[in-house]
């Protein structure tokens, strides 16, 4: 591999990108960069360590130490290639179809995994209200790369509510004392609200959920963690579409 070796100062330019810009996604992971750049995704810069067997990109490319591959990813053990890429959000536009409402989510891991269910479900959309950043790499890994090739829109509360009321959309969201999930027969296309794993869907959107859904349990447990509750009702809620 003959590579032109990066510089310091093209390190300490990426890392500060890195911190700053929430427009950039430094994937660090073959299959995930791949399916990015199908999606229409560009690369821009492609670090890679020796130890890389793979297929250059078509973009700059260049050869770096591991440690430096390691202080621009989020894991410990890197695939020896890191590509940065600018992502650009989906022009908002009303749902047409079932859709997701993630209020307040905060873990990276939830809101990649709801992402990635999302689109396994069949969901047409997803609305990241005052939560984790699409580009967050933890999101991306947990969404098996589908924050990617989906449309997910990152608002705030306020922008999000006066959109839903412009638009009149439908939500649900979900509550231990809502309609049993599987008893429930949506009229129209909903929106599923799931709520911050810890203080749950906020007054501002609970007040403009139509009703309330929740996911019978054996006596024991009270609750379900946020990603798998929200993939359960998704699944059952497109079910019904067919």
């Amino acid at each position: 591999m003959n590579l032109q070796k990066a510089s310091a100062n093209l390190v300490k330019s990426l890392k500060k990108q890195k911190r700053e810009n929430d427009f950039l996604l430094f994937l660090d992971n073959a299959k995930i960069i791949n399916d990015a750049i199908a999606s229409g995704l560009k690369p821009k810069i492609a670090l890679v360590t020796k130890n890389y067997k793979g297929q250059l990109f078509d973009c700059e490319s260049f050869l770096v130490d591991e440690s430096v591959l390691k202080s621009l990813t989020d894991v410990k053990t890197p695939q020896h290639v890191c590509v940065m890429m600018e992502y650009t959000q989906d022009v908002v536009k009303p749902p047409k179809s079932h859709f997701l409402v993630l209020d307040g989510l905060q873990d990276p891991g939830n809101v990649g995994t709801l992402i990635r269910s999302a689109k396994a479900s069949g969901m047409e959309s997803v609305f990241v209200v005052d939560g984790v950043k699409p580009t967050n790499p933890k999101l991306v890994r947990s969404s098996a790369g589908a924050v990617l090739s989906m449309p997910v829109f990152s608002m705030s509360r306020t922008e999000f509510c006066e959109f839903a009321k412009q638009n009149k959309l439908s939500l649900i969201c979900t509550d231990m004392k809502g309609q049993n999930i599987f008893d429930f027969k949506p009229k129209q296309s909903v929106g599923v609200v799931i709520g911050n794993e810890g203080q749950g869907v906020s007054d501002q959107i609970r007040a403009l959920c139509k009703t309330s859904v929740t996911i019978p349990m054996k006596s024991g447990i009270e609750s379900l963690n946020a990603a798998v509750s929200g993939s359960i009702i998704m699944f059952e809620l497109t079910k019904k579409l067919k």
